[in-house]
């Protein structure tokens, strides 16, 4: 069931200088271009694509924009065709009335990669795992492996969490915002990186963002997913989730893990040469890519 948002608003978006002077010299630095679909119900969707080759999609965390995947689409766009995606209502993307649910969000993700017309690499991250997941549910067909980084998978032990979160991001959203992305990395980042960030996650609308880790699923709903699914799992996390990745490299025997001890949340920045190594290694063993060329382009 879709929820709707409580109220009609009009968002009118401003990019402060420091964000537009961040995002082109992203744009810049990786030659992404700017690319959009309409989605079944009408919204006006954004990604990022770069490279060509074997493609490889992108989905961000939880109100996070697609150019967090900078590193990524970096390094993988020498040889992949690299799509970072902006689900509804982050980073370029419309910021739709209703559709924070997580069922529309697979669809969404299903109707990009259908576009895209080719089978892919699915990167999800954070939110994006279940979004992934629950991509994968409704068939994934087009999908070739997964890769699956830091956040639960309903494996055990059942992760901890911020029982206050929800109500500080209500109570004081910019706040609770900054203090989140400020804490999704271990290593140094840029103030102007950071701040990009931030007023990215405050373009979601506070509703959309509480419908979003409001899913009424016990999460032995997304276990029962991975140990359906035949495809290829790379599971990448911080050490919050190493007794899920043990078990889950225990009990399924196409699952690859990958614990990445000293980093963030953000893993994938604060380790990006590791973790772009490991994911481009796990892409040739199962997807038939020349292994070798990683080795030319470190």
């Amino acid at each position: 069931m879709e929820i709707m948002l409580t109220r009609p608003r009009r968002v009118v978006i401003i990019l402060s200088a420091s964000l537009l002077i961040a995002a082109i010299a992203m744009a810049a630095r990786f030659d992404a271009v700017d690319k959009y679909f309409d989605t079944s119900d009408g919204a006006r969707l954004h990604y990022l694509e770069a490279g060509r080759g074997p493609a490889v999609v992108f989905v961000p965390g939880w109100t996070m924009p697609a150019e967090i995947w900078q590193p990524q689409i970096e390094y993988f766009a020498k040889r992949h065709r690299v799509i970072a995606f902006d689900p509804r209502g982050h980073g370029k993307s419309a910021v739709t009335r209703e559709g924070y649910v997580i069922e529309r969000r697979a669809r969404d993700l299903a109707e990009l990669i259908e576009q895209l017309n080719e089978p892919v690499v699915l990167v999800g991250w954070s939110l994006g795992v279940l979004e992934s997941l629950a991509y994968v549910e409704r068939g994934g067909e087009r999908v070739r492996a997964l890769v699956l980084v830091d956040n639960s998978i309903g494996e055990e032990p059942p992760p901890s969490f911020d029982p206050t979160f929800l109500t500080r991001l209500k109570q004081n959203r910019s706040a609770t915002t900054e203090r989140f992305v400020r804490n999704m990395y271990r290593t140094r980042q840029p103030d102007t990186y950071l701040r990009g960030i931030i007023e990215s996650a405050l373009r979601v609308p506070t509703d959309a963002a509480v419908a979003l880790l409001s899913y009424p699923y016990p999460r032995e709903r997304w276990k029962k997913i991975v140990y359906a699914t035949d495809k290829p799992i790379l599971y990448a996390v911080t050490a919050r989730f190493n007794g899920q990745a043990q078990n889950l490299k225990k009990n399924h025997p196409k699952a690859q893990i990958e614990v990445f001890e000293q980093a963030g949340h953000a893993l994938f920045v604060d380790e990006s040469e590791r973790f772009n190594r490991v994911v481009e290694q796990f892409i040739a063993q199962h997807t038939g890519a020349n292994a070798d060329e990683q080795n030319k382009n470190p």
